[in-house]
């Protein structure tokens, strides 16, 4: 369902390597369209708000129009209620991705690399607009999830819903165009998500089956980097 009045996404041709991989963490939506879906959301929201925390094993497809093949690698993420991520792409992990309260950290170990993006200051710019759509991943209520997205629209087939929803910040949309999510109808787990970017590339995640509310340790959204670790801050002025 679009919006009256709304104008078009913005595009941009902006470089979206580091993009990419601030944008691993997912978001998650949900419009309600005729009774039967809008029964489905609302069990789709309560089923969230038990979430605390919540692991799974992925497959991530990259399409980019520069390249004719499409990138695939595996990894794993993790989540933990409110705000907190660990996505690790790669067997053994090469890039790690963590979202903080106050930041993400990008660590690239085999190469002795890190990069902080703070999410408390006004250096992000149009990325920390783009970085809180991180903490809809597992809203706890529908006013939260809207607050940050246009509702567009819910399909089913089978056992599958998917749901498309855009960034309300005008800044964000200058990098993420478009939000589509899958979860079965049946357990109401999520199944896959799938970006895409201003300048048409997109990314999907697929998943395997999730483990939610199970014993995490607390070290995973807080690692240490030992002094032989470079770290940069891409966008501090």
């Amino acid at each position: 369902m679009s919006r009256p009045g709304a104008p078009p996404c913005q595009r941009s041709g902006n470089g979206l390597g580091r993009g990419l991989a601030l944008l691993w963490l997912f978001a998650l939506a949900a419009p309600a369209q005729g009774a039967e879906n809008a029964a489905l959301l609302d069990e789709w929201f309560r089923a969230q708000a038990q979430i605390h925390n919540w692991t799974a094993e992925f497959t991530q497809t990259r399409h980019l129009k520069a390249l004719a093949q499409p990138l695939v690698a595996t990894g794993r993420v993790w989540y933990a209620a409110p705000n907190q991520f660990r996505w690790e792409l790669g067997q053994p992990a090469q890039t790690i991705a963590v979202r903080q309260a106050d930041q993400v950290l990008i660590l690239y170990p085999r190469l002795r690399r890190a990069e902080r993006y703070r999410l408390t200051d006004g250096s992000a710019g149009p990325w920390r607009d783009a970085l809180t759509l991180l903490e809809a991943g597992f809203p706890r209520d529908r006013p939260e999830l809207e607050a940050r997205f246009f509702l567009h629209s819910l399909t089913v087939t089978g056992a599958v819903a998917r749901l498309t929803l855009e960034p309300r910040s005008s800044a964000a949309r200058r990098l993420l165009a478009q939000v589509r999510l899958e979860f079965s109808t049946a357990e109401l787990a999520l199944r896959a998500t799938e970006l895409q970017f201003a300048d048409g590339s997109t990314l999907r995640n697929d998943f395997g089956p999730g483990r939610s509310n199970t014993l995490v340790d607390p070290a995973l959204f807080g690692p240490e980097l030992d002094p032989t670790f470079t770290v940069a801050e891409p966008l501090a002025r």
